[in-house]
């Protein structure tokens, strides 16, 4: 007999303009099948943890301009997640296996696309991890820093955006190779654990810099040989003019523009040519194939202490659209996951 049950979500009302607010989701149930339709490969999962991520706002917007699809309106948001099988029509997973990937915001999804789940085989992590340092922030730093910023011993780095799911990562991998490694961040907790709990040399307010570019002079007097990107708009203009010739500036994010109908232009771009920078964007999906590396490099790092990490949790999925209306004023200290259900 078919198990059916009412199955909360949270979903978009409407397309929108300008800053999100949580009054741009609501709150439903549906019913829904605990198991896969005849004839399917996909699966149905139980959604544990639910990751909010800047890139989301994006979804919210029907545009062309963006590498990821809107959101349906109606339709339960999606992104990533951590779940676990319920019922499975493909031999890649069985049920009670442990995925992240993406889902949907909900308390059970079926994931008709299985190629974009991972099967979590270390389990001696805590599982919300994997929204964040074991997933696809984790894999957005590796890749960013290494293979898109290919950085060498020594060199000066500058993260902005540095406490969050990304940065502090960053951050951290830049002083395990070796590099000197400054970041900014919103206030002043945040500046004190990129400091003490992060171990970044050092870190600074940007908002209580009237000159970015000024303050960026007085922790670089030899200026940035890599920038990691999550802001754009007045912090990369003021980075731009501090770079040191042949510098690299991995784009991962521009957090600053997104909620913006005319982003701020940059003004200093002919410091690209002068110094011969190399700027480059980069999509962290394109490097997967890169996973099996990053887990060999990261788990020993995590179970010898070389890496801290720290996450903000909302419990419950009604909190969700909070949780990720607070990333764009930057009320998450860390990397903000909801609680769906715990395993």
């Amino acid at each position: 007999m078919d198990e059916t049950v009412d199955n909360k979500q949270i979903v978009l009302k409407e397309y929108i303009r300008g800053y999100p607010k949580e009054s741009d989701m609501a709150t439903q149930v549906s019913k829904m099948s605990l198991k896969v339709p005849h004839g399917s490969n996909g699966i149905v999962v139980k959604n544990l943890y639910l990751s909010c991520d800047p890139y989301m706002r994006s979804r919210m917007t029907k545009s062309t301009a963006v590498y990821v699809e809107a959101f349906t309106p109606g339709q339960p948001i999606v992104g990533y997640g951590v779940a676990k099988v319920v019922d499975s029509g493909t031999p890649k997973f069985k049920k009670d296996d442990l995925v992240w990937g993406m889902t949907g915001w909900e308390e059970y999804s079926l994931i008709t696309n299985t190629d974009t789940l991972f099967k979590i085989e270390h389990t001696d992590v805590p599982l919300s991890y994997y929204t964040g340092l074991l997933g696809m922030p984790g894999m957005t730093a590796y890749a960013g820093f290494y293979e898109v910023a290919t950085p060498k011993k020594g060199e000066y780095v500058f993260i902005s955006a540095a406490s969050g799911a990304v940065g502090q990562l960053v951050g951290q991998f830049a002083k395990l190779f070796g590099c000197y490694v400054v970041g900014s961040a919103g206030s002043k907790e945040k500046v004190d654990l990129l400091k003490n709990k992060f171990g970044f040399d050092e870190a600074f307010n940007y908002k209580e810099e009237k000159d970015l570019a000024a303050a960026l002079k007085r922790y670089f007097p030899d200026g940035i040989d890599i920038y990691f990107e999550n802001v754009g708009g007045k912090m990369l203009d003021a980075v731009l003019l501090n770079m040191r010739p042949h510098g690299r500036i991995a784009v991962c994010g521009m957090i600053s523009q997104y909620n913006l109908e005319n982003p701020e232009g940059v003004h200093n771009l002919t410091q690209v040519i002068v110094k011969r920078l190399r700027v480059e964007g980069f999509l962290v999906f394109e490097y997967y194939h890169l996973y099996p590396k990053f887990l060999e490099m990261v788990l020993p790092y995590i179970k010898e202490g070389k890496i801290n990490y720290l996450e903000d949790t909302a419990e419950g999925l009604e909190s969700a659209p909070a949780a990720l209306i607070g990333l764009y004023s930057g009320r998450n200290i860390g990397k903000q996951v909801v609680v769906v259900a715990r395993e």
